[in-house]
């Protein structure tokens, strides 16, 4: 009986369902698959902000550029 036969993992998922529970189970993955979702909604929500033009003014180039132009600094 070694590492990999079919009775070891069988008993292995009885013990793990007298522990948890089929809904304790169903609820995790559940949950899981919520945070994956929200990940990539985040995710998505920052390549559409980096996709967004900056506002005149607020780059460092701007910065610069208005430093130049500025005779008292």
């Amino acid at each position: 009986m070694g590492f990999g036969s079919i009775w070891h993992w069988v008993i292995v998922l009885v013990i793990v369902l007298l522990l948890f529970g089929s809904g304790k189970i169903s609820n995790i993955m559940g949950d899981v698959a919520k945070g994956i979702k929200s990940f990539k909604k985040g995710m998505k929500d920052v390549d559409d902000d980096d996709d967004k033009p900056s506002a005149p003014g607020k780059t460092i180039e701007g910065k610069a550029e208005a430093k130049e132009k500025d005779p008292v600094a």
